[in-house]
């Protein structure tokens, strides 16, 4: 309702009559981030070169087991990504997200509200605004390259895109293809 009640004074007050979601969601967020990459990143975040050796010790010397009723497995390496359920890892793979965002080139021309960016994410979820659907694409393109860069890959079943427009006929499209895939339209979203 916040949301509606904020693009809908934003309409009024500034004359738009269209604004444009893509509403981003990404496969196995945690496990898909590159740890090289992560360290690299976290370095020129300015982050202590000793703080990042300790956090790729903790990354890569990581084992786990499999136990089914009584028996274990044997005890098998962890290769990729981040843990799931370390205090560390939501904290890690938000540099990770923000290294991905600060490298895009926001277009200038894109849907701002309130003077600030037309992006805004929440854990691995990530919505993109615009003014148009060409301006959505430029940006959602722009941002999925820069993620690919750190193992991010967009989820096509679960991202959506969506218009919101004073006018009936606006945004016809059925489907918005991005980087070799497909979003569906949808008239509402739950975000996070």
């Amino acid at each position: 309702m916040y949301c509606y009640c904020l693009f809908r004074s934003h309409f009024s007050q500034n004359n738009i009559f269209a604004c444009c979601d893509v509403f981003i969601d990404f496969k196995k967020a945690y496990y898909s981030v590159r740890t090289e990459v992560l360290y690299k990143i976290l370095i020129e975040f300015g982050i202590p070169r000793k703080l990042v050796r300790l956090i790729k010790t903790s990354l890569n010397e990581t084992y786990s087991r499999v136990r089914v009723g009584k028996n274990v497995s044997d005890r098998f390496p962890i290769r990729n990504g981040l843990k799931q359920g370390d205090a560390l890892t939501p904290m890690l793979f938000n540099f990770a997200l923000d290294y991905a965002i600060r490298t895009v080139q926001v277009n200038q021309d894109g849907l701002k509200l309130n003077v600030t960016h037309q992006l805004l994410a929440y854990a691995d979820d990530v919505n993109i605004l615009g003014g148009s659907i060409h301006i959505l694409k430029e940006n959602a393109e722009a941002l999925v390259a820069a993620a690919r860069e750190i193992g991010l890959e967009v989820n096509a079943d679960k991202t959506k895109y969506m218009v919101m427009s004073q006018e009936h006929n606006a945004g016809r499209i059925h489907s918005v293809r991005i980087d070799n895939s497909t979003f569906d339209r949808v008239e509402e979203f739950k975000y996070f």
